[in-house]
């Protein structure tokens, strides 16, 4: 085996295991939809974030971190192969997930038995922060990864584009309270949309993890391209 096949190879052992990590985490919040005391939860009116108000907290913070931890290496990577430009908009909003998933962790959402609070407060806007920053971050990065593949390219997109009009549901009821109507959080089923606008947006992601493992024939990765790098 030549330097150069090593190499390849390496690089395409680090998007491998930034995919394992974002199966595994899916893998524990599905989890904790099936198996008890968590099963009682409702998802499509309970938030994902409920699962970490009872002793299942760990099983949701673990899942968080290996979600963090694969798509802090996806988008390393994606800079590493010069694919984006460092400080590209794809790049800074993959920062944005990467750090709100690790926020919410460290603070939990509010537990209305008990009152409000500045953690949950801090909790929400950091979901916020995640719900948007994926989705347009695998926008931006999908014409980078797919050059030449654009099957490949608009299954990211559609998966980016599904999330944000998931989350658009959100913006819409919060209009309709505005008009008169009720509270946003009951005008939609806020635990499906939550679950629809971040089950999509981490299946783009996985996808263009999927696109930097690929090798081609030539050898080199199948999002390698002669053109500049994309923002």
């Amino acid at each position: 085996m030549t330097v150069v096949d090593r190499v390849e190879r390496r690089g395409a052992l680090v998007p491998l295991l930034g995919l394992g990590a974002l199966v595994a985490g899916v893998g524990l919040l599905l989890a904790l939809h099936v198996l008890p005391p968590t099963s009682d939860i409702s998802p499509i009116r309970r938030t994902i974030s409920e699962y970490a108000l009872g002793p299942a907290k760990w099983v949701f913070d673990l899942a968080l971190v290996l979600l963090a931890a694969g798509s802090a290496l996806a988008f390393a990577e994606l800079a590493r192969r010069g694919l984006v430009r460092p400080g590209s908009a794809t790049l800074l909003l993959g920062a944005v997930w990467t750090v709100s998933l690790l926020v919410i962790v460290v603070f939990t959402k509010t537990n209305w038995a008990v009152g409000p609070s500045i953690g949950g407060t801090i909790h929400r806007y950091a979901s916020v922060a995640a719900f948007l920053s994926l989705p347009l971050a695998t926008l931006f990065a999908a014409g980078a990864v797919f050059p030449a593949s654009a099957g490949w390219r608009w299954l990211v997109r559609g998966f980016g584009i599904v999330s944000l009009l998931w989350f658009g549901s959100i913006l819409l009821g919060v209009v309709t309270m505005l008009a008169g109507g009720p509270p946003w959080w009951r005008f939609v089923p806020l635990g499906l949309v939550e679950r629809m606008v971040a089950g999509s947006a981490v299946a783009a992601l996985a996808v263009l993890v999927l696109g930097l493992a690929r090798v081609e024939v030539s050898g080199r990765p199948s999002g390698w391209s002669r053109r500049s790098p994309a923002g």
